[in-house]
């Protein structure tokens, strides 16, 4: 059986407000492309069962607007503090402690952190997550999420809001 990680990074956040980087909104063109994204992931065969999102005010917002679009609800979004500001370690600290009864998940967050992470896991990397990008990596042959390791993921699909699908 195959394990799938979604890796999902915020919409774009607003710089107008005078608030901490931890309480930073989405702007205009984040609430606009934030729907849209999400009803790409919707559109896919594999879709994720649990949502695993940053606190942070831009990635929870991300979150709960993908959750609409996957039928999930909002107050099943797992709050994870330790995706905010997270290296790669710390977050595949993260997916390796994921429920193994789950075998699709999303996750909600930040880079630099978000595109070390696929670039240490996947067999294609990225490069450069942009904001509310998304990155299907599929595990064969994994029998539980503990067992995850760099290099051992393969690269799905990748699609970011300038691209046309």
């Amino acid at each position: 059986m195959a394990k799938h990680l979604f890796i999902v990074r915020h919409a774009k956040s607003d710089w107008g407000f005078d608030v901490s980087d931890f309480d930073r909104p989405l702007n205009s063109r984040g609430f606009k492309n934030a729907p849209r994204m999400a009803k790409r992931l919707a559109d896919h065969a594999v879709k994720p069962q649990l949502l695993v999102s940053s606190p942070a005010k831009r990635a929870i917002t991300t979150a709960q607007i993908f959750a609409e679009s996957l039928d999930i609800p909002v107050n099943e979004i797992k709050l994870e503090p330790r995706i905010y500001e997270a290296l790669p370690n710390t977050l595949l600290q993260i997916v390796c402690e994921l429920d193994n009864s789950v075998d699709s998940v999303a996750f909600f967050g930040h880079n630099p952190g978000l595109t070390l992470l696929v670039n240490y896991l996947a067999d294609d990397s990225v490069y450069n997550l942009t904001t509310c990008s998304i990155v299907h990596i599929r595990f064969d042959n994994v029998p539980d999420w503990a067992s995850i390791s760099g290099g051992m993921g393969t690269k799905v699909w990748y699609t970011d809001p300038g691209k046309e699908v």
